[in-house]
C-alpha cells in the first residue's frame, strides 16, 4: 500500500512532462505537407503558391512563383504540372495521396471517374495550371472537395479565388 502512494504521483509527472514535450507534438496536416512536399513536388513549396478556383464544370487549380524573376521554380512548376496532368488523365492521384493520404476527400471518386474528367494542362508567365472539367455532378463535387482539401492543408501556401 505505501509504494502505490508513491507510483502514482511518479507516472501522472511523468505523463505530464511527455504531453508537454514538444518531441511527442503531433504535426497538423498543414506541416505535414510543407514537411513532406519535397517528395512529390520538385518546387520549393515556400517559394510558390497554390491557388484553387472551383468553378461551374470543376476546376482550374494553378500553382505560380511568389517571384515571377524565378525562372528556375517556374519551369519546376511547369513541368511538375504537366507530368501531374498526364498521370490524373489515367487516374493515377498517387502524388496527391502519397502527400496528403490516400483518404483524402474526393481522392476516391476522381480516380475511378478518370475518363470522364477533362484534365488539361496550360504554362502560365509564373508558373501553370491544370483544369478539371466534367459534366458528372458525382464528380464535379469531388473535384470542389479535393479542391477544399488541398486548400485547407496546404494553409500558407494556398489561396482560393
Amino acid at each position: 500500500m505505501y509504494q502505490n502512494r508513491h507510483v502514482r504521483p511518479t507516472i501522472a509527472i511523468a505523463v505530464v512532462l511527455l504531453f508537454n514535450s514538444t518531441a511527442v507534438r503531433a504535426q497538423t496536416p498543414q506541416e505535414h505537407v510543407h514537411h513532406m512536399s519535397a517528395n512529390v513536388m520538385p518546387f520549393e513549396l515556400s517559394a510558390t503558391v497554390h491557388i484553387f478556383r472551383m468553378t461551374e464544370s470543376g476546376g482550374v487549380q494553378q500553382v505560380v512563383a511568389k517571384e515571377p524573376a524565378a525562372a528556375d521554380q517556374v519551369t519546376l512548376i511547369q513541368q511538375h504540372l504537366q507530368h501531374e496532368t498526364e498521370k490524373f488523365r489515367h487516374g493515377d492521384y498517387s502524388d496527391p495521396a502519397n502527400l496528403h493520404g490516400t483518404a483524402m476527400p474526393g481522392l476516391k471518386e476522381l480516380q475511378a471517374g478518370a475518363s470522364r474528367i477533362n484534365v488539361d494542362y496550360a504554362p502560365l508567365p509564373s508558373g501553370a495550371q491544370i483544369t478539371f472539367d466534367t459534366t458528372d455532378l458525382h464528380l464535379l463535387t469531388a473535384i470542389h472537395r479535393w479542391f477544399g482539401a488541398q486548400l485547407s492543408e496546404h494553409g500558407a501556401d494556398a489561396r482560393a479565388e
